[in-house]
């Protein structure tokens, strides 16, 4: 049953990092609008696309929460293992518990926060003016949602080490 779940989730989570990549295209697309318009008077008195910047500062912030929980669970996030590949294995897997751990209370506590902050953002109706005005809450809410998808694969990655053999992790390595 477990298994299941694990490979149901990390379904959930190419979904994500697959609309990461469509937010990824419309943002190039965007991009590649505004600098056109700069540049070919196209529609007389447009010079360009207003708010491509904005937008594309949200979009960034997007893609980044919609990937990061998928890049994890490929074993692609930021890891610096070379300590581990020289100490004992026993000791290296407890390094890697601990390090699960570490995480899990962070993302949890991380989680939280967000929601609390999103909460409070909502409750007082702030609002984020540029050239497009947006609610705040609607910038927050995906941090604490990318954080409770962190934490849960946190879970499976602590269920997995649990389940392999003593030693470091094989996947990401920076040296083999």
């Amino acid at each position: 049953m477990f298994s299941r779940l694990s490979h149901h989730y990390g379904r959930l989570l190419a979904g994500l990092a697959l609309a990461g990549c469509a937010v990824l295209f419309a943002m190039m697309l965007v991009i590649c609008l505004d600098v056109l318009l700069r540049n070919v008077r196209i529609v007389p008195g447009v010079y360009g696309v207003s708010w491509a910047n904005e937008v594309t500062e949200y979009a960034l912030y997007l893609i980044t929460m919609l990937t990061v929980p998928w890049l994890l669970r490929q074993g692609q996030h930021i890891r610096i293992d070379i300590l581990l590949r020289t100490m004992p294995r026993r000791l290296a897997w407890y390094c890697e518990w601990a390090s699960d751990l570490c995480a899990l209370v962070c993302c949890v506590v991380i989680a939280f926060c967000g929601w609390k902050a999103t909460a409070a953002s909502m409750a007082i109706g702030s609002m984020v003016v540029k050239t497009i005005a947006l609610p705040e809450w609607w910038l927050l809410a995906p941090l604490q949602i990318t954080f409770a998808l962190l934490a849960i694969e946190m879970l499976f990655r602590m269920q997995r080490l649990r389940a392999g053999e003593v030693g470091p992790r094989e996947d990401a390595v920076t040296a083999v």
